[in-house]
């Protein structure tokens, strides 16, 4: 049976929409490029003015707002005294222009500026780009301190000090290992579901609903791959509630979903399942696989006397669906560090 033709004015089209969609990738680039090395100036000239002997204070109360109200009147939107303080936070955090990165937007920058420390703001830069985060992606991300929850998911085996204080000072690459890719705690926070009547099939298909913003949170390089995948055995099935598949850690990650604090009996669960995945699905070019347990709290003493607290393929983490604030997430990261080190004696005060 012979193909139909395409007709050849399919084929133009395509070709000229194909066209068309790359000249307007391609001017929106030129567009964001010039406005971000446009504003990189514009912060250049202002702090090159603020230098002539005017203080800080005295130059933010009077000159910004005069310069924002001449500058809207004449060229419209965009100039308003926080876009013009970000420009000058663009110049002071990126001097060299060389170092700006012209796949981000200036929103992007925006955000950026947003972070005081020099070494936390280039880590998330470099993830940014590495990731293709949005805009809206980074925000999330910084405004749960994604940065921070992965040193202190490292807590047991990194420098004994604060996590805020790690997060400043830590900026080495991390380590291709199945550790440095989890953290403590997920957040969950865009289901939008009912904490206090939320069942685990709602959870789990609140999670498949917003795979996108899972795999966001979920960190770098993973995919997903089956929800309630099915082991069989010469006893019966065995269902895993989610399977994903890290491209950098070659290897497949086990989610098992939890509505109660982290019991032993989870931790077997999951030793069982990855030691049968290990057997039955594990391909002879994939590494070890990773088993994950997400419950609702943490329990250190089953951490401590359970396989958990050697292994290296299996790891439980707490996960919450509402949003803290920045403040009490940082106290509760602190805390969740505290308790590992003082289960080790490391802890110093």
């Amino acid at each position: 049976m012979t193909k139909p033709l395409i007709p050849q004015s399919d084929v133009l089209l395509d070709s000229i929409r194909d066209v068309l969609n790359h000249s307007h990738k391609h001017v929106a680039q030129i567009v964001n490029s010039t406005m971000v090395q446009t504003y990189w100036q514009i912060g250049h000239l202002i702090v090159e003015n603020e230098q002539q002997g005017l203080s800080r204070a005295e130059y933010g109360k009077g000159t910004l707002k005069a310069l924002s109200l001449s500058l809207t009147k004449e060229f419209g939107k965009g100039f308003d005294v926080t876009n013009l303080r970000k420009m000058r936070s663009l110049f002071l955090y990126f001097p060299i222009r060389d170092s700006l990165r012209l796949e981000l937007s200036w929103t992007h920058y925006r955000i950026l500026t947003r972070i005081e420390n020099n070494k936390t703001r280039q880590w998330y830069m470099q993830e940014s780009i590495e990731q293709s985060w949005s805009a809206r992606a980074l925000e999330r991300q910084v405004g749960t301190l994604y940065y921070e929850r992965l040193l202190a998911s490292q807590a047991d085996n990194k420098a004994i000090k604060p996590v805020l204080d790690e997060a400043k000072q830590n900026t080495d690459a991390l380590s291709v290992s199945a550790k440095n890719y989890l953290r403590d705690p997920y957040i969950f926070d865009f289901l939008g579901l009912p904490t206090d009547s939320l069942q685990e099939n709602e959870l789990e298909q609140g999670l498949i609903d917003n795979l996108k913003k899972f795999l966001l949170e979920l960190g770098k390089g993973f995919a997903f791959v089956e929800r309630q995948q099915r082991i069989t055995t010469e006893d019966g099935d065995y269902y895993i509630d989610l399977v994903f598949y890290n491209f950098h850690l070659k290897c497949f990650l086990l989610i098992d979903l939890k509505m109660h604090k982290l019991t032993h009996q989870d931790v077997g669960q999951m030793d069982m399942y990855v030691r049968m995945y290990e057997e039955k699905k594990r391909r002879n070019d994939d590494n070890p696989t990773i088993g994950l347990i997400l419950c609702t709290e943490n329990n250190k003493t089953v951490a401590k006397y359970s396989v958990l607290n050697e292994s290296e393929h299996l790891f439980a983490s707490k996960y919450i669906t509402e949003l803290p604030s920045e403040e009490e997430l940082r106290l509760q990261l602190e805390k969740d560090r505290r308790l590992i080190l003082e289960q080790q004696g490391k802890y110093e005060y």
